[in-house]
């Protein structure tokens, strides 16, 4: 009798949590690249952001969901001294680290998690400096925060002074971004302990809406909702990331229901997706820029002359229009036209073959060979690099130009072309993080950023002073004029070819409700809901 109410209670049990597992929401997330890792610092790309910072955590700032305002995050308020030189937030208490298979927390998160989560990427003593072979602190480093930065100070559990050599315009912006994402010290201090601050990496913690659960290499990743998380939890129970490198897969996948919503489908798929009707295709148009990077570094592309030539030859409308297909707008500056501080008046370089080939002639420049930098996944300000890289070889054949296409593994070809001596032609772009110019300006091409995501090698001296100074000011009138002269600068120099700002789609399943398409190109599913 007692072994039958025990099978009796047992079956119970099992359909209970049979009931209770059969409830639980789950969204699907066709991703369109393998995430580097999950430590937000180091990594640069929209996949390994969408995989960590914007899941698994929090910064002391927030962008609104659909915008470039800020709001507080783990800081609930800050107050900016009168000189723009200090900086003083005050954190929200009661705030949770995850509790996970690998990490129990002791503390609620405090200031030394702040302090820490610079340090590590600013001290060159901090233990987690060089925590994993070959690391960089791209962003970090790229936005001169180690010139800006002079300290920042614990004043107790719940207050942090940030003081800084010279005012910074962009600050608070910036530490919405996703470098500034804020990690917990006492767990780096464990594993620090225990000789495996690797796993940092790889087995995340942080006090984001999601908690990490597994990740199976370039297959899968799975979280599931943090039941403590500070802003209350998130209706999704679970969510799984299935990457998905070829778009016309995502595509296949959304519409055979294996997946909910897709990022960068093909334009010539729109069409089709948004007759779909068990679909919902939403579109914004992208605060980015597909461009070209020429290492001006090494000839014949040291010279201005030649790099403009290269331009002239390069038919930007029918990229546009063979690529694109009316999802993309040839780029004139390196900012997109909806952005504050965008120069109207500057004239694109014409496509002229014979003009691009005399120019070269008189520059003494006769069989020249290129790599050309072709990325292997498509992005939102590029649907289709591979493409792209043979339009412009058979543009650059027709002025006596050789083009080599060369590709490689997502995160290898970003590190590969951040070389100085990298030779050829680059193929990149990027979504701006923050909303101010400064991060398209000086994060690109500031001479910081050489080595890091600078592509070009680039370092002027009127560029430079130009966008440095623009910092210095809050008054965006004085900033606009100097953006305004960067971009004259920019033009003349051509570091790089200014390709394309992009219209960004989103399919998803009807079911999906509730997500918002940001105009920094983050994929976030804290205000997500589906039905059954």
């Amino acid at each position: 009798m007692k072994k039958l109410m025990q099978g009796m209670m047992l079956a119970v049990a099992t359909l209970a949590v049979c009931a209770g597992a059969a409830q639980a929401k789950q969204l699907v997330f066709c991703s369109e690249a393998s995430p580097a890792h999950f430590d937000p610092g180091p990594t640069t790309g929209g996949n390994d952001f969408d995989a960590s910072s914007r899941t698994i955590y929090n910064r002391l700032v927030e962008f609104k969901h659909g915008g470039t305002d800020v709001e507080p995050g783990l800081a609930e308020s800050w107050d900016v001294s009168e000189d723009g030189l200090t900086y003083t937030f005050h954190l929200r208490p009661g705030v949770k680290f995850h509790t996970t298979s690998y990490f129990t927390p002791t503390r609620d998160f405090n200031a030394d998690d702040v302090i820490f989560s610079f340090e590590r990427q600013w001290k060159e003593d901090n233990a987690y400096y060089n925590y994993l072979e070959g690391i960089s602190w791209d962003y970090f480093q790229g936005m001169d925060m180690p010139k800006f930065l002079k300290s920042i100070e614990k004043v107790d559990d719940l207050t942090v002074k940030m003081t800084l050599n010279e005012p910074n315009a962009p600050m608070i912006a910036n530490l919405g971004m996703d470098f500034a994402s804020i990690m917990s010290k006492e767990y780096a201090d464990q594993l620090d302990a225990a000789g495996t601050k690797e796993l940092l990496a790889s087995q995340p913690v942080g006090t984001g809406p999601f908690q990490f659960v597994d990740y199976q290499t370039d297959a899968v990743i799975r979280y599931a909702a943090f039941p403590d998380y500070w802003k209350g939890k998130v209706a999704i129970d679970d969510l799984i990331f299935a990457i998905t490198t070829d778009p016309a897969v995502r595509v296949q996948k959304l519409k055979a229901g294996e997946c909910d919503i897709m990022d960068y489908p093909n334009p010539a798929d729109i069409a089709d997706l948004q007759a779909d009707t068990n679909l919902t295709v939403a579109e914004q148009e992208g605060l980015n820029i597909g461009y070209l990077s020429y290492n001006t570094t090494i000839a014949p592309m040291d010279n201005v002359a030649v790099r403009k030539a290269l331009n002239m030859a390069i038919n930007k409308p029918a990229i546009i229009d063979a690529v694109y297909q009316g999802a993309g707008q040839v780029a004139v500056n390196l900012i997109p036209p909806t952005m504050w501080s965008y120069d109207k008046d500057i004239v694109d370089d014409a496509y002229d073959p014979a003009a691009a080939k005399a120019a070269l002639e008189a520059a003494g420049v006769k069989d020249l060979t290129i790599d050309l930098w072709a990325m292997p996944v498509s992005r939102p300000y590029n649907p289709n690099a591979a493409r792209v890289a043979e339009l412009i070889q058979a543009d650059w054949a027709a002025v006596g130009v050789k083009a080599n296409i060369v590709t490689y593994e997502w995160t290898e070809y970003r590190e590969l072309g951040k070389a100085k001596d990298r030779p050829g032609a680059f193929q990149i772009g990027w979504t701006g993080d923050n909303g101010d110019p400064d991060n398209f300006f000086a994060t690109l091409f500031s001479c910081s950023a050489i080595g890091v995501s600078n592509y070009s090698s680039w370092c002027n001296d009127d560029f430079e002073k130009l966008i440095q100074d623009a910092k210095k000011t809050s008054d965006q009138a004085e900033r606009t004029k100097l953006y305004e002269q960067a971009q004259v600068v920019f033009k003349e120099q051509a570091p790089a070819l200014t390709l394309a700002h992009s219209k960004v789609f989103m399919p998803m399943n009807k079911r999906v409700s509730g997500f918002t398409m940001d105009p920094l190109g983050i994929h976030r599913f804290d205000n997500v809901d589906v039905t059954e």
